[in-house]
């Protein structure tokens, strides 16, 4: 059966457009799992602040633990990718099998570690002693499902890079449906609290698991789920490749939890909660912003790699320039959103005047530049697509470096609202180097063709 694209012959403008939008609308979908749930709980009655920013504590921790699905999922989609645009769908099919059985491992491994250890973490991660009870309930029951949750973002992947876009926005669709369904139910109807939030959450998950493997293992895709041992070499590529995605979510995460600790550091006790309320809105607003970006970028990773493997360097840099301007369009949409629209969004999770004003001006502080990051995530994502480890992790590591040194140099000197310029000035200065990396090693990277598996 034809897929949906086909990746070697169709146009290149509408195959992107094909490819991104369901995958930019998927991520936009994926958001829902997490601002849905802080939503829900920010309108708990009379707690519903605090439970606020227990669950904004927690969420960090949880979207860094979900970062190792897509270390697999980005790692084995492109290396795929390139192995079909050289017809060898034997290899591609030891890379998905590979793919599973890390996924599986990863999340036995993250239960292991995560769940004894909760309390200390959510504590240095910026949990007050009135905050905590409700970031443990949340942060316990959500460990609970996380092979769910690394299973249907990992093969999600590998549905997306054969072709089938609209498949996996499908399965990104049902899982976040869900959620906001039974929401309501767990967190008022059953008086479940956070931990009715995080029940949802994780219900949800399945239900999107279950969909991404019943495809897989359908007639469908070229490539289908078979299980089998997977074999050093491919685990080796897999995970290679997939450290750059990894660290720039991973080091995001990290840098969010470090930037909940200062606000908590530097905010005091009488302002430390507030901060961190706030963050979480702006953070959630952030998520709209890069996850749907990711997408686009992310997303056309499987023409860039087929296109690179099948050795057609005009294809690859046609579709770059049009993944470019998605990129920029996007962002640039909402960059306006940001200063019209800000107001509007902060209301759906909390409606305290001080909290709406102080949230509204951090929102448009922290997207002063998010034209440039749009950029700078095509550029990264595009050297991923292409198996360009090497470019694309420096890239990533420049701009984190930049974000932690503006992060802890900031406050000291300016204050605790000081904090929220670290976004802006990291999103500038990553962009200016990869740009130039990229004018400078693009036309000697495309003139040399990958190694077979």
């Amino acid at each position: 059966m034809r897929a949906e694209n086909d990746l070697r012959h169709d146009k290149i403008g509408p195959l992107v457009l094909r490819i991104a939008l369901p995958s930019m609308l998927a991520q936009f979908v994926s958001v829902l799992y997490s601002i849905v749930d802080r939503m829900f709980i920010g309108h708990i009655p009379e707690v519903g602040a605090l439970a606020l920013a227990g669950a904004g504590v927690c969420g960090p921790t949880v979207t860094l633990a979900a970062a190792f699905s897509f270390w697999i999922g980005c790692g084995g989609a492109p290396l795929m990718s390139i192995r079909l645009g050289q017809r060898d769908e034997r290899a591609a099919g030891r890379i998905m099998s590979c793919c599973f059985s890390l996924l599986l491992l990863f999340s036995a491994v993250l239960m292991l570690l995560l769940i004894p250890l909760r309390t200390p973490l959510l504590r240095l991660f910026g949990a007050s002693d009135v905050t905590l009870p409700y970031a443990v309930s949340y942060f316990t029951l959500y460990l609970l499902g996380t092979p769910f949750a690394l299973l249907s973002g990992g093969m999600n992947q590998l549905i997306i890079c054969q072709g089938f876009a609209r498949v996996g926005m499908k399965s990104v669709l049902l899982g976040a449906v869900l959620n906001i369904v039974l929401d309501p139910v767990f967190i008022f109807g059953l008086g479940m609290g956070v931990q009715g939030a995080a029940l949802a959450t994780v219900l949800s998950q399945m239900a999107s698991c279950t969909y991404v493997l019943r495809f897989l293992r359908g007639e469908q895709p070229p490539v289908r789920l078979r299980f089998a041992k997977p074999d050093f070499d491919t685990v080796g590529r897999v995970l290679l490749l997939g450290i750059s995605p990894f660290l720039i979510i991973a080091l995001d995460q990290v840098m969010l939890i470090s930037m909940n600790a200062l606000l908590q550091r530097y905010g005091g006790t009488s302002q430390g909660d507030f901060y961190i309320t706030c963050n979480t809105i702006v953070q959630s607003f952030m998520l709209v912003v890069t996850m749907p970006l990711g997408g686009i970028s992310g997303g056309t990773q499987s023409i860039l790699g087929y296109n690179f493997g099948a050795g057609k360097p005009k294809r690859v840099l046609l579709a770059q320039r049009y993944i470019f301007a998605l990129c920029a369009g996007f962002t640039a949409v909402m960059f306006v959103l940001a200063r019209t629209a800000g107001p509007y969004f902060i209301m759906l999770f909390n409606r305290d005047p001080a909290v709406a004003e102080t949230t509204h001006w951090a929102i448009c502080v922290e997207t002063l530049a998010i034209v440039p990051l749009g950029l700078q995530y095509g550029l990264v994502d595009g050297f991923t697509g292409m198996g360009q480890v090497q470019y694309a992790m420096p890239l990533s590591f420049w701009r984190k470096s930049v974000y932690f040194v503006s992060l802890f140099l900031l406050p000291a000197l300016l204050g605790v609202r000081a904090i929220f310029w670290a976004e802006p000035i990291c999103d500038v200065l990553g962009v200016l180097v990869s740009v130039t990396v990229y004018l400078r090693c693009i036309g000697r990277l495309l003139h040399k063709r990958p190694a077979r598996a």
